[in-house]
């Protein structure tokens, strides 16, 4: 018999008559012949008038009392889908986190869960019960109650469908499934077939609202499939399957997306020497703080700047930490600037197609369009803009890759769904042996590319199209280009690091002066660098991966001189010779999660 996990959000059991509709499709679902868990957020704005009314009765709530408080909201649920359930002619059982089983560690209001107990639910499910599981929440080993955090019930249904070997896990939403970008932004977004499972983890953690990143790591490290879909179409419509496959392997670019609520914090003169991004990155870190878009420039004089960005919300706490580590470093200064947002293309087709960064910058200066930072990855690119002008930077790259029409020659959903479940059905042993620690680190591996060779481009222009000018100067000349980092300008100039195969450094030496010709600044080529990468799942959302990266190099006496990241790698350029030392100590510092 078939098993299905069934979430329903806020929105979609946020009245009376969207509950019956919810328990209406798990028993039509469970009428079709598959057992069926349901895991229910708290109704409609509930969490929000809760956390309004703790704030009414004091300035500062513990943090596990509000555990207690939030928890309440899905246990609403739980028990008014189970009554409808049964009114209409089914089994139901309500259970709490604690009841299911979920194992969390003891971070209030962010918990991870560290194992799941299946016993109960199989049980119940046997006994032709369709088992109503409060999502966002479980219990500690004191038995205190703890909450998952932002996205929390979209995370226990994918661990819930991982632990019972589900078929599927469907999440229901007020929308069709995932779409290139948001339509509320731009209206001619589509609605994909399919994404992978790697796009999508970049798409959620730059603001794709539909699922949570958490979720999709569980999604991917899990092999689980998870389909998209709209609580509010009583069809078989389908909407997006999440899965291994990318919609189409021949078009570059998936999905466009905006991180609307960024702050930038800039360290200027940071000492270029080993143990500096340690220093900065170990204090954030130990506030649990995540960082996004880092970027530090190749060094000048003995001194590098260091860029990154945090949530808005984080800002505060993180100029605190900054400020004590700068003061220690004897940094020049420490600068921020809360009125930026970051737009990213994404897709799987980057890794074997040039052009997309190329495309995105001109596209973007054609529109006026100051770039004021850039990072890369083999799937991503990312520009910091001003807030003012992010929506239409989404719009500008959203339509510069023509995401708003269907790719030629895609794998249909059918296709997706096959393939997800012949992935997760050849990797279910690995998932009974990992649940002891469901939601720790996984890094797939260290890597080390030896052959690649670093320009530097320093004191250009700070204007919109200088990142265009350049990167189709080098197009022009045939070069692929790897890695890119534009650092943050300062005094209306701005740096430009990119890598090229060691083969073609004498060319991009050669482009390079004629940039520096026609602009103005400065060039320099290292044909003898060698970049570093970690990849996994939960780089991001485990704040401590870059600072134990760092400390590995620094332990090992290697410098750091710049930086990349993304949501599943974060790499750096380091000296040449130093590469397969460096590369031996990352494996060290990772051995225990690599897997």
């Amino acid at each position: 018999m078939s098993l299905v996990v069934q979430k329903f959000g806020g929105t979609s059991v946020a009245d009376a008559e969207k509950i019956r509709a919810a328990a209406r499709r798990a028993l039509r679902a469970q009428q079709q012949g598959a057992q069926v868990v349901m895991v229910v957020s708290a109704m409609g704005k509930n969490t929000d008038l809760l956390v309004d009314l703790a704030g009414q009765v004091c300035d500062e709530p513990a943090a596990r009392e509000m555990d207690m408080l939030l928890s309440t909201g899905e246990q609403v649920s739980v028990a008014l889908v189970a009554m409808a359930i049964h009114d209409l002619g089914g089994k139901a059982v309500s259970l709490t986190g604690g009841q299911i089983g979920v194992k969390t560690d003891s971070s209030h209001g962010k918990a991870r869960i560290q194992s799941i107990s299946t016993e109960r639910m199989q049980r119940l499910l046997n006994e032709g019960n369709i088992v109503i599981a409060a999502g966002f929440q479980g219990v500690d080993e004191d038995l205190n109650i703890t909450t998952l955090g932002r996205g929390g019930s979209d995370t226990s249904a994918v661990a819930l469908a991982a632990v019972l070997g589900a078929d599927m896990c469907e999440i229901y939403t007020d929308v069709d499934g995932v779409f290139t970008t948001d339509p509320r932004v731009e209206p001619s977004a589509r609605k994909m077939s399919h994404v992978s499972h790697d796009e999508m983890l970049e798409l959620a953690s730059l603001g794709a609202g539909v699922m949570h990143s958490r979720s999709i790591e569980f999604g991917k490290k899990f092999c689980v499939p998870i389909h998209v879909r709209n609580s509010g179409v009583f069809t078989d419509d389908p909407g997006t399957i999440i899965g291994p496959l990318t919609e189409s392997s021949e078009r570059p670019v998936s999905g466009a997306a905006l991180t609307k609520s960024e702050a930038r914090i800039t360290v200027a003169g940071v000492p270029d020497r080993p143990g500096s991004s340690l220093a900065l990155f170990e204090r954030m870190a130990g506030e649990n703080i995540a960082v996004d878009m880092i970027v530090q420039n190749a060094g000048d004089g003995g001194r590098a700047d260091i860029s990154f960005t945090v949530l808005e919300v984080d800002l505060k706490r993180a100029l605190a930490a900054v400020h004590e580590a700068a003061e220690t470093l004897g940094c020049e200064s420490v600068s921020h600037d809360d009125t930026v947002s970051k737009v990213s293309v994404v897709g799987i087709g980057m890794a074997t197609q040039a052009g997309v960064a190329d495309r995105m910058f001109r596209a973007l200066a054609e529109a006026g369009i100051n770039i004021q930072a850039i990072t890369t990855s083999s799937i991503k690119v990312s520009c910091l803009v001003g807030r003012d002008r992010g929506a239409e930077a989404l719009r500008v790259a959203h339509g510069e890759f023509e995401l708003d029409k269907a790719p030629e020659g895609r794998a249909t959903f059918d296709d997706c769904l096959h393939a997800a479940k012949r992935v997760q059905g050849a990797d279910a042993a690995a998932v009974v042996a990992r649940l002891s620690a469901m939601e720790d680190l996984t890094v797939h591996g260290c890597g080390l590319d030896d052959s690649q060779a670093l320009v530097t481009l320093s004191a250009v222009p700070d204007t919109p199209g200088i990142a265009a000018d350049i990167f189709e100067a080098v197009a022009a000349h045939g070069i692929v280009v790897d890695m890119i980092v534009q650092s943050v300008g300062r005094d209306g100039k701005t740096a430009v690091a990119f890598t090229v195969p060691a083969a073609d450094v004498q060319r991009a030496g050669e482009v390079a002066a004629e940039i520096v010709a026609r602009f103005g600044g400065a060039s320099s080529v290292d044909p003898g660098v060698a970049i570093l990468t970690v990849t996994g799942v939960g780089i991001r959302s485990h704040t401590g991966v870059g600072s134990r990266m760092f400390r590995a190099l620094t332990d090992a006496g290697i410098n750091v001189e710049l930086i990349s990241t993304s949501e599943v790698q974060v790499s750096v350029v380091v000296e040449g010779a130093k590469g397969p030392a460096g590369l031996k100590a990352m494996e060290k510092a990772f051995a225990d999660v690599i897997g």
